[in-house]
């Protein structure tokens, strides 16, 4: 085992979350090629999906698509050096590697970015299940959930109640497990409902066409003034993240029965999620056009001009949050495994000690549970945070590792490659935060 994982975490050398041998079947044989496609494609394609039709909006059907393309080709690459220097190192994990790389600083660094962002994410994610499937007031007004147009209002479906019956029965069960390559099943329903939302939307766009109620799409950026350029640059930190899995990347490669497949398991699931993604912005800007809200799935809370509009808006929605509902338990696998590193760096692994696994556990249900229901600017706080940690963890780290170059095997290439990522992720991150900055300021003037 490499000094920079020994000297924090007192592991075995292979240093897997468990053993091979499984205490309940009495044998386990590892994951499966198809489990770790599933679980790293549920990591990529979170709830940013919805954000993806905006940008052909703001770029034009042909650009956008295209720069979908490199941004699916540089997280490849950027998880291929993240993988070669991680075999160079002899590390377990990411941030094992950055440990060999920075030492314990850096370490701890990449730690906490993680858990910053997987917080965030999570944050998010549970606010978007009360907001669609509860509804959600703003300004005195409120906007009714699925469950309550469906059944009305009851006890049962109110935000922080049925937030709270999520986390017990649903929530808690898929965060217990100690393996992620026991979530593949969930995972793969993930993308399939994925799947399912293109495939509508995809079925409404050839409705419409051949009934003759929807146009050509837009195929360039529409630029009528400085403003309408500087716009352009708003998509890059959408883009950037979109294919953000570097923090899941180890968990699901330590429980391969074959480590050898890691390669192509990064080449399959990213080209399976580059093909949702093309066909959801694609689809998505088809039909709502220059209409196209930030998030798409607004645009499916009104008449989408053919029969049963009403049916297949429910369908959209529902079918979304339970894709971000299975999306969950993969990023908090993540965020439980780096927060127990951060504040039990010398520990036996957690998922040997059952009174840890459960106690951090139990904490970081109830922060994100808290988060979400008591502290409404949280989400404010966690743009910031966001545009920083989530490039830090996809592009600057393995970049900087890269450049670091401690065991001298990086390339021409890999060290091109790395200042390119290191340029996106600035300038992602300060358009971000700009743009947060912007929008704080305008509330409070409109105010």
């Amino acid at each position: 085992m490499p000094s920079s994982d020994r000297k924090h975490r007192r592991s075995p050398k292979t240093a897997p979350l468990l053993p091979q041998k499984d205490a309940d079947s009495g044998h386990y044989n590892g994951a499966s090629f198809s489990g770790a496609v599933f679980n790293l494609s549920t990591t990529i394609v979170g709830a940013g999906i919805m954000a993806l039709p905006a940008t052909l909006k703001q770029l034009g059907a042909i650009p956008g698509v295209i720069v979908i393309i490199l941004a699916a080709l540089l997280t490849e690459k950027s998880i291929e050096m993240l993988l070669r220097f991680t075999r160079a190192s002899k590390s377990a994990s990411y941030s094992g590697l950055a440990g060999d790389a920075f030492g314990g600083f850096g370490r701890t660094l990449l730690q906490g970015c993680i858990v910053i962002n997987n917080l965030g994410t999570l944050v998010v994610y549970m606010i978007i299940i009360g907001d669609v499937l509860s509804g959600t007031s703003s300004d005195g007004v409120h906007y009714s959930g699925v469950t309550e147009e469906w059944f009305g209002q009851h006890w049962w479906n109110s935000r922080s109640n049925f937030l709270l019956l999520t986390t017990l029965f649903v929530f808690a069960p898929l965060i217990s497990f100690k393996r992620v390559d026991s979530l593949r099943y969930t995972s793969a329903l993930s993308v399939a409902l994925a799947v399912v939302f293109v495939v509508i939307t995809a079925g409404i766009v050839i409705v419409k066409f051949i009934n003759g109620s929807i146009g050509m799409p837009r195929l360039l950026p529409k630029l009528v003034d400085q403003a309408s350029f500087w716009k352009l640059f708003t998509t890059v930190p959408v883009l950037v993240t979109a294919y953000i899995c570097h923090h899941n990347i180890h968990p699901i490669e330590n429980e391969l029965r074959d480590v050898s497949q890691m390669k192509s398991i990064v080449r399959t699931s990213i080209v399976l999620c580059s093909t949702v993604y093309v066909a959801t912005s694609f689809f998505g800007f088809l039909l709502f056009g220059d209409h196209t809200l930030d998030d798409v799935l607004a645009n499916f809370d009104g008449e989408l001009g053919i029969p049963y509009s009403s049916l297949l808006n429910d369908v959209v929605r529902v079918s979304y949050v339970i894709h971000v509902m299975l999306v969950f338990p993969i990023v908090f696998f993540s965020l439980r495994l780096n927060m127990d590193g951060l504040f039990f760096p010398y520990a036996i692994p957690i998922a040997y000690d059952n009174r840890r696994f459960f106690s951090v556990t139990a904490a970081l249900m109830c922060f994100v549970f808290l988060g979400a229901n008591c502290v409404p600017s949280i989400w404010d706080a966690f743009q910031f945070t966001g545009a920083t940690a989530t490039v830090s963890v996809g592009f600057i780290f393995p970049a900087a590792i890269v450049l670091r170059d401690t065991h001298g095997i990086a390339t021409k290439r890999d060290r091109l490659v790395s200042l390119v990522m290191i340029l996106l992720a600035v300038s992602s991150s300060t358009v971000a935060i700009c743009s947060d900055i912007y929008s704080i300021f305008n509330i409070g003037i409109e105010a």
